[in-house]
Order: C-alpha cells, then sequence, then structure tokens
C-alpha cells in the first residue's frame, strides 16, 4: 500500500495483533465465536500483509492475484455462512474489499494508484462510506459493553468487548487502507 512508511508499519502491527487475538479466539467453546474468528484472523494476517509499506518491501507481482484468490474464496464462504444470518454479509463486504484493492494494486503500473483520473472512484468511495458508518457503529456498540468475567470459555478468547474492539480496529485498518489506495 502506498502512504507513510510509519504509518503502514503502524496499520502493519495493528493488523497483525489483531489477527494474532482472533487466533486465541479460535479457541472458544462457543462454534459460531470459532468460525467468526477464524474468518477475522484471516482477514487481519491479510490486511497486515498488504499494508506493508511499498517504500520497504515491493510485493511480488504475483502476490496480488493470490490475495484477490484468497479473500475471493473468504467472500464465498462468507456468502455461505450468509445463509444463517445476516452478519455475515459484513464478512462479505469486507472480503470484496481485499479482492478490490488486490485487483487495484495488481492493475496499477509498479503498484501506484491504480486509478488514472482525479477523484476517488465510485467502488472506492462507496466502501469508505460503508466502513466509516461500520466503524461509527461499531463504535458505538462498544461503549457499552462491561467487562463480563466468567464467561463461557472463562479466558481472552470469549470476551465480547475484545471482540468488538478487534472488529473495530479491523473497520479502522480497513478504512486507513482504502484511503491509501
Amino acid at each position: 500500500m502506498h502512504g507513510p512508511v510509519s504509518s503502514g508499519w503502524l496499520l502493519v502491527a495493528l493488523c497483525a495483533a489483531t489477527g494474532a487475538y482472533c487466533l486465541l479466539r479460535m479457541r472458544s467453546d462457543v462454534e459460531e465465536q470459532r468460525r467468526a474468528a477464524g474468518g477475522e484472523a484471516l482477514m487481519g494476517f491479510g490486511m497486515a500483509a498488504m499494508a506493508v509499506p511499498a517504500a520497504v518491501v515491493t510485493q511480488p507481482a504475483w502476490a496480488w492475484p493470490v490475495y484477490a484468490a484468497v479473500f475471493g474464496a473468504a467472500g464465498l464462504r462468507a456468502l455461505w455462512a450468509a445463509r444463517s444470518g445476516r452478519h455475515h454479509l459484513h464478512h462479505l463486504v469486507g472480503a470484496g474489499a481485499m479482492v478490490y484493492m488486490s485487483l487495484v494494486m495488481a492493475a496499477s503500473p509498479g503498484h501506484g494508484h491504480g486509478h488514472g483520473g482525479s477523484g476517488v472512484p465510485l467502488l472506492t468511495g462507496a466502501l469508505l462510506l460503508y466502513f466509516t458508518g461500520y466503524v461509527l457503529l461499531a463504535g458505538v456498540r462498544l461503549v457499552p459493553v462491561p467487562a463480563v468475567a466468567g464467561t463461557a470459555g472463562g479466558g481472552w478468547g470469549d470476551r465480547p468487548e475484545l471482540a468488538r474492539a478487534c472488529r473495530l480496529s479491523m473497520g479502522i485498518a480497513m478504512l486507513a487502507m482504502l484511503a491509501m489506495l
């Protein structure tokens, strides 16, 4: 991705830490939480890999189509899971955004900006609006959630306030990545 190197590394650290916490959440006793945590871990680590500053490490040309394929498969899985609950639609939008960013980066010469004209492309703008709304809503939902002691698993993986904070941080990271596109 493009932008200042220091903010790029902060984005990498945020996404990697979020992905690591999601791996920890996969130890939950609640099956639905394990599934969601697995998808969120993939998203966190994928975002971390894509956010490595281009000034430091240039992604090989084959990496962008691989990202698109991985997140395309994740999107299909989210679409299938959406049959049981509409909350999976957010995962579908997130995976679609990752596919979109991968394709833009693959199509851009020298991995510069994928759009040649001035302004923000329509799809980028729509995704920015969606994730802005998601971040605001996630932030509001986070505020009143008290810490729950002694939940089902009793560990870090079953803390709803941390799971919501994790989702909020990934939404903010997605906004940053779309803005740097």
